[in-house]
């Protein structure tokens, strides 16, 4: 008998029958289909074209927005003043708290219908601790680690601790390794003037475990939005408190290169006139938004957890490696980025350009009235273009090159930047060497230090975490973790097991006072 559905319900038939997805996933994936079934927002012809070549992406958001990219609510209100809206009374105890807490999670929406932000915990659970000893905070805390990865198995919900010394910090650096779980994602907040050393040690030798935290420059993040006034989400993503990213849009660079003859067209003429065009996109998907889907007369705005004005886009750019490349390959010189002095001047150039874009150019709803510039850091689909402004995965020089090369980029991209070191196995018996290289780069001027280590099961892809075992197992027994296709389509097409692990030797240190 003749297949008689049409490609629409075909689409869905394939993903109610497919043996790969749990009921919840597969909701998920139909939700999608029916948002990508409505019409595409009014955008001019030249944004629609831009769309169609791959020059901009709008992050497969949906067709007509209802809800923000991330959300990031102020957690700590919420446990103080409890919620009309959810018959919450405020929190009494360290219970109460981890209890309000668990239920508030499964009210915050984002992209990937997972909340991407689950607090700076530390301060948020420093309040209800009362006279707990170490060990019950520590049982409470790891029975609740294990509870967000069963029940919302997602690697970009991102939990965030420091730069203060403090039980809750530690006790989570310590469930963390022990448990290794891909969700949730850690980033701890260092500040050379608050955080002891031996808590950076910590930190650092957790990674050599298990590949987290990330390590976020406190004072380069707090000088962008003000103390306390920000949070680390879902890969490396950093944005106001109280609000988040209403969208992320992105700009391939390898495709605005190779539409320029050299350098001089590529800054001055076509860049800006992409520019351009990302600021409409931009506008045209937070208007909606802001506007028509009626998300910010939610329970999160009038219970004062989030501010509508502390939404900004995200201007997204990747593909700094292969457009360098591309400019200088037609300008006969012989230098790839990352490699050599020419290449990485002009990668700089290229991202101040970017960063005066993005201050003259006024949009919609943003932070002050402007979008927030972002090192995006890939997705399962791209072929042959780097992640943001990483060196091409196989051809990474040693960690102090690298981060001598790149350490420069970080202050440009206020939103979020994230190079993705490969250390050899070795560095196991030497944590010293990772503490040392990640004060290096932070000195040198890196907003986030991010490392995998070759020999873990548990990996960073683009910033979310997959276990290497789950993608061997994937094809044939699927996976209850929502990002593990993503990791398994990322190995595949993108060459994220191509990096190259580099050794961390003392003497290659970079130096720092």
């Amino acid at each position: 008998m003749p297949n008689s559905l049409t490609p629409f319900q075909q689409r869905i038939q394939n993903i109610v029958t497919d043996t790969q997805l749990n009921p919840k996933q597969k909701n998920l994936f139909l939700a999608l289909e029916a948002e990508a079934h409505l019409p595409y927002m009014p955008i001019s012809n030249a944004v629609a074209e831009a769309l169609k070549q791959g020059v901009l992406c709008d992050m497969f958001e949906g067709h007509a927005p209802f809800k923000p990219r991330y959300v990031l609510p102020d957690y700590a209100k919420f446990l103080s003043q409890g919620s009309e809206y959810l018959e919450l009374d405020p929190a009494a105890d360290f219970d109460d708290a981890l209890n309000l807490l668990t239920i508030i999670y499964h009210h915050v929406p984002s992209v990937t219908n997972i909340p991407v932000y689950l607090g700076q915990l530390d301060d948020v659970l420093l309040p209800y601790i009362g006279d707990l000893t170490e060990e019950q905070i520590y049982t409470k805390l790891k029975r609740f680690w294990i509870m967000l990865d069963r029940t919302l198995p997602d690697a970009f919900m991102h939990v965030n601790i420091g730069p203060s010394d403090n039980i809750i910090c530690r006790t989570i650096l310590k469930v963390d390794a022990e448990l290794k779980q891909i969700a949730p994602n850690l980033t701890f907040m260092y500040d050379p003037s608050v955080t002891p050393d031996d808590l950076l040690r910590q930190a650092t030798s957790n990674i050599c475990e298990c590949s987290k935290p990330h390590i976020a420059n406190y004072p380069m993040h707090s000088a962008a939005y003000g103390d306390k006034q920000f949070g680390i989400v879902s890969c490396y993503n950093s944005l106001p408190l109280a609000g988040g990213s209403n969208t992320l849009v992105r700009m391939n660079l390898k495709a605005v290169a190779q539409k320029s003859a050299n350098r001089t067209e590529f800054l001055d003429y076509v860049l800006p006139s992409y520019s351009k065009l990302m600021i409409e996109l931009m506008d045209a998907r937070s208007s909606f938004l802001h506007e028509k889907s009626n998300f910010f007369k939610g329970f999160l705005t009038t219970e004062k957890l989030i501010d509508e004005s502390r939404f900004a886009p995200m201007y997204g750019i990747y593909g700094m490696a292969e457009a360098v490349n591309i400019l200088l390959a037609n300008e006969g010189i012989d230098e790839q980025y990352g490699h050599g002095e020419q290449a990485n001047r002009l990668a700089l150039a290229i991202s101040e350009k970017l960063a005066h874009l993005v201050d003259i150019s006024p949009v919609k709803y943003g932070l002050e009235g402007k979008a927030l510039l972002h090192a995006q850091g890939g997705i399962s689909l791209d072929e042959g273009v780097t992640p943001g402004v990483r060196i091409p995965y196989g051809t990474e020089p040693d960690p102090v090159t690298y981060v001598q090369a790149t350490a420069a980029q970080h202050k440009y991209y206020t939103s979020g930047i994230s190079d993705i070191l490969t250390i050899d196995e070795t560095v196991k018996s030497n944590p010293e060497a990772m503490f040392n290289l990640c004060k290096g780069a932070l000195n040198l001027g890196y907003r986030e230090f991010t490392a995998n280590v070759a020999s873990n099961d548990l990996v960073r892809v683009t910033g979310y975490m997959v276990k290497l075992s789950d993608i061997a197992k994937f094809k044939q027994q699927g996976s209850r973790k929502n990002t593990t296709f993503l990791g398994a389509e990322a190995a595949e097409k993108t060459g994220i097991l191509d990096r190259k692990p580099r050794v961390v030797s003392m003497e290659m240190q970079p130096t720092y006072d």
